[in-house]
C-alpha cells in the first residue's frame, strides 16, 4: 500500500483528493493537514466522507509527513517549493497540485508569482505531470508538478497540431471558460454566486499566470516561436473548464479527425469525439477525462479545436492521482474510474 499525505486538505482541490484517495484501492492516508482545522475529524467537516476516513487534520509540519511515501500539496502558490526540499531529503516522493515547480526558468517565476523562488536548483529536476505528453519521465521522478487546469486543456487541444507541425505556431488564440471553483475555497467577492451568477466576464487580458506555462509546455514540440493569446474568462457553473483554441493551417489537406484520433488512441482519460461534435462540460463533470472535438470551419485553414475537463479533476487531484500511479508502476486508471456525473 501506498502511504499518502494531503497538505492543505480543505481546499476543492484538496477535498477532491480525499473523495479520489479514499477510493483508491492501493493508498492509505496517513495525514492530511490543515492549520485552522487541526485536530478536527475529516468526517466532522465533511459529512459527505463519513465512514470512509478516519483521520484528523494535523498542523502542516514535516515531522507528520515523513511516514509517507507520497506527499500531495494541495496549498497555494510558494507553500510546497518552502517544504518540499526537507521532504525529498526524507526520501518522500512530492506532487505538487500549485505552480512552484512548473515554470523552469526561476526569473520567470517570480516574475508571474511576485516572490523568488525558494528552491531554484529543484526546477530543472521536477518532472511537470502532464502524463499524455510526458508519460515517460514521470516514473522515475521524485518531485512532480502537476499542470494548471486551464494548461491542461489548451495544451491537450493544441498537442497533436504542433507536434505534427499541422499549423504555424504563431497567432494561435486560447479563449478558455471557466468554473468559479477554479478560484479556489476562499471568501472572495467575485467568486460569489450573487457577484457572477447570471454573468460571463474575460479577465487577466494582458497576461494570466498560467501563459507561460502554456508556451513551455507548447515549445517542446516545435523549434518555432510560440505566439499565443491566451484569454480566460469566468462563467456562472461550479466546474469545468471550456476551451476555444483557434490555429491557422499550414495545408487544409491534412485531415485532422485522423491526427487526433492517432495521437490519443490509447489515452485512457483523452476521448476524441466524432467528426461535427460539440463537447459538454457536464459530460466530464467529476470525471478524469477530457472530451475533444476537432473543426475546419467552412473548410478553411483556420482549425478550431474544442476540449473540456473539470478543473478539479483532469484539471487538478485526478491527474495529480494520474501521476502517482505512474510514480509507483499502478495500473494508471487505478482509482480514476468515475464516470461523468449527469445532468
Amino acid at each position: 500500500m501506498i502511504k499518502a499525505g494531503i497538505v492543505g486538505g480543505t481546499g476543492y482541490t484538496g477535498v477532491e483528493l480525499l473523495r479520489i484517495l479514499i477510493g483508491h484501492s492501493e493508498v492509505e492516508l496517513r495525514a492530511v493537514t490543515s492549520r485552522s482545522d487541526a485536530g478536527v475529524k475529516v468526517s466532522d467537516l465533511y459529512p459527505s466522507l463519513r465512514g470512509h476516513v478516519d483521520v484528523k487534520f494535523s498542523l502542516p509540519q514535516i515531522g507528520g509527513l515523513v511516514d509517507c511515501d507520497v506527499v500531495f500539496f494541495a496549498t497555494p502558490n510558494g507553500t510546497c517549493m518552502r517544504m518540499a526540499p526537507e521532504l525529498l531529503a526524507q526520501g518522500v516522493r512530492v506532487i505538487d497540485l500549485a505552480a512552484d515547480f512548473r515554470l523552469k526558468n526561476p526569473q520567470e517565476w517570480e516574475t508571474w508569482y511576485g516572490e523568488p523562488h525558494a528552491c531554484p536548483e529543484l526546477l530543472a529536476e521536477a518532472v511537470y505531470g502532464l502524463p499524455e505528453i510526458n508519460r515517460c519521465a514521470i516514473p522515475g521522478a521524485r518531485l512532480v508538478a502537476s499542470p494548471g487546469c486551464y494548461p491542461t486543456a489548451v495544451q491537450l487541444g493544441f498537442a497533436p497540431l504542433v507536434k505534427s507541425g499541422a499549423i504555424f505556431p504563431s497567432g494561435l488564440i486560447a479563449d478558455v471558460k471557466s468554473g468559479v471553483s477554479g478560484a479556489g475555497r476562499k471568501t472572495q467577492l467575485s467568486a460569489l454566486m450573487a457577484e457572477c451568477g447570471e454573468s460571463l466576464k474575460a479577465y487577466s487580458v494582458g497576461g494570466h499566470r498560467h501563459l507561460p506555462e502554456i508556451r513551455q509546455g507548447l515549445s517542446t514540440w516545435t523549434s518555432e516561436d510560440i505566439e499565443l493569446t491566451f484569454v480566460p474568462h469566468l462563467t456562472p457553473m461550479i466546474r469545468g473548464i471550456h476551451a476555444t483554441l483557434y490555429g491557422r493551417l499550414k495545408s487544409t489537406g491534412t485531415d485532422l479527425q485522423t491526427l487526433f484520433e492517432h495521437q490519443y488512441s490509447s489515452e485512457p482519460f483523452v476521448d476524441v469525439l466524432p467528426a461535427g461534435a460539440h463537447p459538454d462540460t457536464r459530460n466530464v463533470k467529476g470525471a478524469n477525462r477530457c472530451q475533444i472535438a476537432v473543426h475546419r470551419p467552412q473548410d478553411g485553414d483556420m482549425v478550431v479545436v474544442l476540449a473540456v475537463i473539470d478543473n478539479l479533476v483532469k484539471g487538478a487531484s485526478g491527474q495529480a492521482v494520474q501521476n502517482m500511479n505512474l510514480m509507483f508502476q499502478l495500473e494508471e486508471t487505478t482509482g480514476l474510474d468515475a464516470l461523468g456525473i449527469y445532468p
